[in-house]
């Protein structure tokens, strides 16, 4: 651990019950830090899974206003042609895929690991599930967007999660990230990799914000590819 990964403190822990045998590993959003959705995630937890919630290191935000955040890149506007933090997002998806190796060297293999996130967070993790050399189990990605989608080629990736499970929510009355944001995810999601596997539910009345019936949704997914081994 070196750079400024000192400034974030430890992730939020959910251990397993018995000895883990797979992991979720769950970004929050904007503002936010990973305490809440640990709790969350205690509430559908498995017993052989692990779950960590990392906190983004703070940083100032140019969508409020230069005031300093918990923020996994920088944010510049809420408009599909707004100007992207590339260095940034590029450089949080790096230190995902530090956590990653960290729970690969614990003894649990990356093709045993779900990457997910709520809105900013889920957007980190659905860039970094594309881009990772890592094979993953899945990808949960809540109320969020694809960053960077012009970097990525036409058609389908060529990389080892082309034909990775994605859960993808969002509420049809989200304010912060409308729904349109989340059905243009799906459509190039669906270009990108087996469209089969690539779910997207969404949320009547649900705001920016999660829902006991999309915990659910997440708890099946997550039991469906993190099986028990033993």
């Amino acid at each position: 651990m070196c750079g400024n990964n000192m400034s974030a403190p430890l992730p939020a822990i959910v251990p397993a019950a018995r000895k883990a045998t797979a992991a979720v590993i769950f970004l929050h959003g904007l503002g936010d830090t990973g305490h809440g959705w640990s709790e969350a995630l205690a509430g559908i937890k498995s017993p052989h899974v692990k779950y960590i919630c990392p906190h983004a290191p703070v940083m100032p935000v140019s969508l409020n206003m230069n005031m300093a955040m918990p923020s996994w890149f920088d944010i510049i506007g809420l408009s599909p042609d707004s100007q992207e933090d590339e260095v940034g997002i590029k450089q949080a998806a790096e230190n995902v895929k530090a956590l990653i190796d960290q729970e690969v060297k614990n003894g649990i293999p990356s093709n045993r690991i779900i990457l997910g996130g709520f809105s900013q967070g889920g957007a980190l993790s659905l860039y970094t599930a594309l881009t990772t050399h890592q094979k993953l189990a899945g990808v949960v990605a809540l109320s969020c967007w694809l960053p960077l989608r012009a970097s990525f080629p036409q058609g389908p990736i060529s990389g080892v999660n082309k034909e990775i499970a994605v859960l993808q929510c969002h509420g049809d009355c989200d304010p912060l990230v409308p729904l349109m944001f989340g059905s243009l995810t799906v459509e190039k999601l669906k270009s990108m990799i087996n469209p089969a596997n690539v779910t997207f539910r969404t949320y009547s009345g649900m705001m920016h914000s999660s829902c006991i019936e999309e915990m659910m949704d997440v708890k099946q997914f997550i039991d469906k590819h993190l099986p028990p081994v033993d």
